[in-house]
């Protein structure tokens, strides 16, 4: 009996034991729940040193390359730091999570080239990080690309295989568009995990915090041919706000197809997104080409239970853009995919008069319907995947052009022409006599005069040409437009905005 006691609990010795996870989203959660129930704290002011910087000195301070974060361990991930400074004013700490512990890494300006920045850096020493980059080789082996950037309130942005940097995320929006002016929540502290050496998935938690909400939040990123962005987030307001936008996306539109140029430009397009996809609950695919409009435009589109939206650069020709700096082409598309049920609500676009290429002026999100109570936990998950080549796209045709203009017309008058080019497999199956039309409706404030869909004997697609005219020049138009060939819907929906003169 003693010998059986004896080997019992030697085999109980044996059992292994799960251990405890040095830091995880509970952790980032506690610390949000208390800042919610505390008064807002305002960041620390810029160092005087750094107080009159502009955008080329800025970038003229750059992370030394043999000091990123696990060089030297060679792992698969590697990290650097942006110094504070120009736009970037508020410091955010940084910490590792490696399986002995969480420690913080501390700003040290000895980290930094400040090239030809006459800067003291003895005086830096309350400076801190702007944010951080994460380098993966997702282009080749041998060179770790710059996959992953935190920098600059909420905002995020990726890149996967072959791509440039162009529209970008954000942790959350608060009162776009509101007379009462926009709260731009930032993240104020992050936590990294330290990655295994077969790893291909990066762990980063983030504290969120602004002046009437704070938020715990979890990112997986996983880059790729099209890079991943896993996201979990749960916000406590500490006092409403008018809107509450979930899962943002930020983009640039200036001209494009569908407007005129504003001045002489030898490109025939500029923007980082030519459209706001959306894929309804209903199964209905739906496509807004965006806009570089004369005032402030807002639209809403009923999206309860969304299956997914998304700001996409679809016109991938070099052609179409003509700019060997920029490559608009290579400018990634950015879908959102909602994890769980995000319950009623709608997306939401903002489009705002920029008068050049510098500005982010299109902003897309999704809205509850109801807010969460002060210091109550708001949960919500989704996937955002930063796409080229293997872009999300409807099953049916999709809108691949939208041009606008008068044309000709035998009698001039205040009408405005659309010519819509859809592409799909679908349509080159067709058989040749099969009939297809197009379903048009223009709202209660414009007239449909004439529309006619046929084939585009270049594409092998359809191209429907409608003219509208505006019934009430002080209202908008709402056009909506898809491709029907008997019972059968053939297309997303095309819609369009024609706002009041």
């Amino acid at each position: 009996m003693a010998l059986l006691v004896a080997s019992f609990a030697a085999l109980c010795w044996c059992i292994p034991v799960a251990a405890t996870p040095v830091f995880g989203f509970g952790d980032v959660d506690r610390r949000a729940k208390a800042a919610a129930a505390a008064p807002f704290a305002k960041p620390k002011a810029l160092p005087r040193e750094l107080q009159n910087l502009q955008y080329d000195h800025y970038r003229d301070i750059r992370y030394r390359p043999e000091r990123f974060l696990w060089r030297d361990a060679r792992l698969p991930f590697e990290i650097a730091f942006f110094h504070q400074g120009w736009h970037f004013d508020q410091p955010v700490r940084i910490h590792e999570v490696a399986s002995d512990g969480v420690r913080e890494i501390r700003f040290n300006p000895d980290q930094f080239d400040y090239g030809a920045n006459k800067v003291d850096t003895r005086s830096l020493k309350e400076a801190g990080y702007a944010g951080f980059r994460v380098h993966y080789p997702v282009n080749s082996p041998k060179y770790q690309d710059e996959v992953l950037v935190f920098l600059g309130a909420s905002y995020f942005r990726a890149l996967g295989k072959g791509q440039r940097y162009g529209l970008s995320a954000r942790g959350l929006a608060v009162d776009i568009a509101a007379t009462s002016g926009e709260e731009f929540p930032r993240f104020v502290e992050f936590w990294i995990e330290r990655p295994a050496r077969d790893s291909q998935a990066l762990t980063i938690y983030a504290l969120l915090d602004s002046r009437r909400l704070t938020g715990a939040y979890r990112f997986v990123l996983r880059p790729g041919a099209s890079t991943s962005l896993d996201v979990k987030a749960r916000l406590y307001l500490r006092e409403p706000v008018g809107t509450l936008g979930l899962a943002p996306l930020t983009s640039m539109y200036y001209f494009g197809e569908n407007q005129l140029r504003a001045q002489h430009d030898y490109r025939p397009e500029v923007h980082d997104s030519d459209g706001l996809s959306i894929h309804a609950a209903s199964g209905e695919w739906i496509w807004r080409p965006l806009a570089n409009p004369k005032r402030l435009m807002v639209n809403r589109f009923s999206a309860s239970n969304v299956r997914g939206f998304g700001l996409m650069q679809r016109d991938r020709d070099f052609h179409r853009y003509e700019d060997l700096e920029a490559r608009y082409e290579r400018r990634p598309s950015a879908w959102v995919e909602p994890q769980g049920n995000w319950g009623a609500g709608h997306v939401e676009l903002v489009q705002i008069p920029s008068p050049d290429e510098t500005n982010d002026n299109i902003v897309a999100y999704w809205v509850p319907d109801s807010q969460p109570k002060p210091k109550e936990a708001y949960d919500f998950a989704y996937r955002v995947h930063w796409q080229l080549a293997a872009e999300t796209k409807p099953p049916s045709a999709r809108v691949t052009q939208t041009r606008r203009g008068r044309g000709y017309v035998r009698k001039p008058d205040d009408s405005i022409g659309f010519m819509i080019d859809f592409e799909g497999e679908n349509l080159k199956k067709l058989a040749p006599n099969a009939l297809i039309e197009g379903v048009v409706t223009g709202g209660d404030h414009g007239k449909i005069l004439e529309h006619q869909a046929y084939r585009n004997e270049v594409t092998g697609g359809v191209r429907l040409a409608l003219r509208v005219r505006p019934i009430d020049a002080k209202k908008p138009v709402e056009l909506r437009a898809f491709l029907r060939s008997g019972n059968d819907t053939l297309s997303e929906t095309w819609t369009y905005a024609l706002p009041p003169e």
